[in-house]
């Protein structure tokens, strides 16, 4: 096999699924930029690329959003302070939304209010489907790390979700404070 259809395979195969991982930590417009420029530096380095190629991708796309946000981080947390509004149903007019929806809007929600690094390794697994070895491959950490990181960003995004909804005025004292107690106690 030629390094020309070495690549192209690659291509045809990850593309769509680089893109989405770009597009999920920078946007879309930021994201096409990002996931052609992995595309370049796979071209480039076609004998490196290993199999499968999905992780090492990643990893590429990963490191080229790094170097975007050192670049530009006041532009960076702008995008992240929309997408946060978005994803919060600022300005929504819709008045009677179906419970799916609401349950949608409220996991968006939560998972917004996490530390980006919960987001990214969460999103790995959830949404882009990689396992804990090749979601580690991309964080550039073991397994066993990974496996670590997933269960405490889990366990956030659990508490956050518990805490989505907003709470009724007749609710007992000891139910506000004790996830801020809980919160204390991690770090």
């Amino acid at each position: 096999m030629t390094h020309a259809q070495r690549f192209r395979d690659v291509y045809e195969e990850c593309y769509p699924r680089v893109l989405a991982y770009a597009t999920s930590l920078v946007g879309r417009q930021v994201g096409e930029d990002i996931a052609s420029e992995t595309f370049t530096v796979a071209w480039r380095r076609v004998r490196d690329i290993p199999h499968p190629a999905l992780p090492w991708l990643l990893g590429v796309a990963r490191n080229l959003v790094r170097e975007l946000r050192r670049r530009d981080a006041h532009q960076y947390l702008l995008a992240v302070e929309e997408a946060r509004r978005i994803s919060s149903g600022t300005g929504s007019g819709a008045g009677d939304v179906a419970s799916e929806v609401t349950g949608r809007h409220d996991a968006l929600q939560a998972l917004a209010g996490l530390p980006d690094a919960d987001r990214e390794l969460l999103t790995l697994i959830a949404w882009h489907g990689l396992s804990a070895k090749e979601a580690a491959q991309v964080l550039d950490c073991t397994t066993a790390t990974l496996t670590v990181r997933l269960y405490r960003a889990r366990r956030r995004l659990e508490k956050a979700l518990g805490a989505a909804p907003p709470e009724p005025a007749s609710a007992p004292p000891a139910q506000a404070p004790y996830p801020a107690h809980r919160e204390g106690a991690r770090a």
